[in-house]
């Protein structure tokens, strides 16, 4: 596979995503065993830019990582997350804690699960509004200067708030959602494309966070490039299960998902004339956005991986561009 640096070390140009391993979406498909032969299989393929986060499960994905890794731990950069703790695994109901000692905290129990002395990069998963940035940023600093952490990131962040955490100490990477339906991290108006609805973390939107990322040297790392998988057009929202988050999802109504067919028939136009699946395509749109964006679609499935992983040798031309960039706007919000 082809690679992309970060921070000074090649890791594949598209990475791999666990959560859907342990949560969030179809409980029916999980499967601890198979999960760990997917991740070693990925790692030789080249993919070894890996994401996990400890509310993930509360530790259920951290301990398939580092299952998966015995062996192989070196030839992976691990980022995980910390500053989420469930608070109703039924519902996915989460609740922020951005404390010094819940990040330190939070970190030992990582470090055990993942079966390493050191993660590659930790993030803040989301900004607690109940503890100043900087506070939180500062004890996580600490925890690159004690040699467990080698590099610090920021997850659906602003603009402004990744500059004010880059004044206390460097931010490496930043995750957030962007896929050819949500655009809020370039500052889309409107937060999506097309200019249609989105969640932001901010009242104005998050500004030009992709922008930000290369203007200073960080990662830009896409979560969810396939649009939760509907931009495959593979997804069949009448056949959800109750437990997937995607059910209670405003774009995977029916009403809704009929509408954003209109988007996936644009993708599939572009992958017939390349010769490249709907996915493929997806993904490569979110690399062209930049030689700092390192997508990390996730899946459970071995055919799936290939199939992302074919992604880094899809080259999408001006013209492909132009025609991606201008799919309607999507009907919904992302949450």
């Amino acid at each position: 596979m082809r690679t992309r640096k970060f921070q000074g070390r090649d890791v594949g140009a598209v990475g791999l995503g666990l959560m859907g391993m342990s949560w969030g979406y179809s409980a029916s498909e999980r499967d601890d065993a198979a999960s760990v032969d997917l991740i070693r299989r990925a790692v030789d393929m080249g993919v070894t830019f890996i994401d996990t986060a400890q509310v993930y499960g509360s530790g259920h994905n951290e301990g398939l990582l580092g299952q998966a890794l015995k062996g192989i731990r070196d030839r992976v950069a691990i980022a995980t997350k910390t500053g989420l703790v469930v608070t109703d695994a039924a519902t996915h109901a989460m609740r922020r804690d951005g404390t010094p000692e819940h990040v330190k905290r939070s970190l030992e129990e990582s470090l055990n699960l993942l079966g390493t002395d050191t993660v590659d990069l930790y993030y803040l998963h989301r900004v607690d509004p109940e503890v100043p940035l900087a506070e939180t940023w500062g004890a996580m600093a600490e925890l690159v200067q004690e040699g467990k952490v080698r590099h610090l990131g920021l997850s659906e962040v602003t603009r402004a708030q990744a500059e004010e955490a880059h004044a206390v100490h460097p931010v490496a990477a930043v995750q957030s959602e962007l896929s050819l339906w949500t655009r809020d991290a370039q500052g889309a108006e409107g937060g999506s494309a097309g200019g249609g609805g989105g969640l932001s973390t901010s009242a104005e939107g998050p500004g030009d966070v992709v922008g930000w990322t290369a203007e200073n040297g960080a990662a830009f790392v896409p979560f969810s490039p396939l649009g939760r998988g509907f931009l495959t057009g593979a997804v069949d929202v009448s056949s959800i299960e109750e437990g997937d988050f995607r059910s209670r999802h405003p774009r995977f109504q029916e009403e809704a998902a009929a509408q954003n067919m209109r988007i996936v028939e644009v993708v599939k136009r572009v992958a017939e004339r390349k010769g490249a699946t709907p996915a493929q395509v997806a993904i490569a749109w979110t690399m062209a956005q930049g030689e700092h964006v390192i997508p990390i679609p996730g899946t459970k499935k071995l055919r799936y991986l290939k199939d992302n992983a074919g992604a880094a040798d899809v080259e999408l031309t001006a013209e492909d561009l132009r025609e991606l960039d201008a799919v309607p706007a999507p009907v919904g919000t992302r949450y």
